[in-house]
């Protein structure tokens, strides 16, 4: 059975190790029991203002607030070991040592932060090909025979003056040639 003490000395082993620790196979089983118990002891109304009463209501009241602590230390630890597994793919470190409802909490937020990984990507890699197949407004400054384009189309010809929309590429290669210029937008 869970006791006061050993709530305190749970956490003070949490808050000053790195890595997560290992917490008992029923330890929420016991905290439950231990709350329990101690509302138990704290409602009896024979004694109501006894000593011994008002020590349970106190230890329930700081055991409540170790518990409340000691998750949170728990739920930080989690969130840097989710931050680990999605920079650098290890994702063991510390998971046996996680209360089971912790490993569906961790693989469940591993699998947002890849899938927003593959968002991000996915954003970047649209605008890459968008920046690629971006056009550009240029003023012809000489008179440009139909040509090909890379994709095999068919543009021009194009007379001198004659502004023109087309991809950039294309658009800084003519420039380059001295046959037309940037109009500035």
């Amino acid at each position: 059975m869970l006791t006061y003490n050993d709530l305190y000395e749970t956490l003070r082993k949490e808050k000053y190790s790195e890595a997560l620790q290992q917490l008992p196979k029923k330890f929420l089983e016991e905290f439950k029991e231990f709350v329990r118990d101690k509302k138990h002891s704290a409602s009896n109304t024979e004694n109501l203002f006894s000593e011994e009463t008002n020590k349970e209501k106190k230890q329930l009241e700081n055991g409540i607030s170790l518990f409340r602590e000691l998750i949170i230390k728990r739920k930080k630890k989690v969130l840097n070991l989710v931050f680990i597994a999605t920079e650098t793919g290890i994702m063991k470190r510390d998971y046996e040592n996680m209360l089971p409802h912790e490993k569906e909490v961790f693989d469940k937020l591993v699998a947002t932060f890849e899938d927003g990984d593959k968002a991000l990507s996915k954003l970047l890699a649209t605008n890459e090909t968008k920046n690629e197949n971006a056009n550009m407004m240029i003023i012809l400054t000489d008179n440009v025979e139909e040509f090909l384009t890379p994709e095999g189309q068919t543009i021009g010809p194009f007379k001198l003056g004659e502004c023109v929309n087309i991809n950039t590429e294309l658009a800084q290669m003519l420039v380059s040639e001295k046959k037309a210029a940037l109009v500035d937008e």
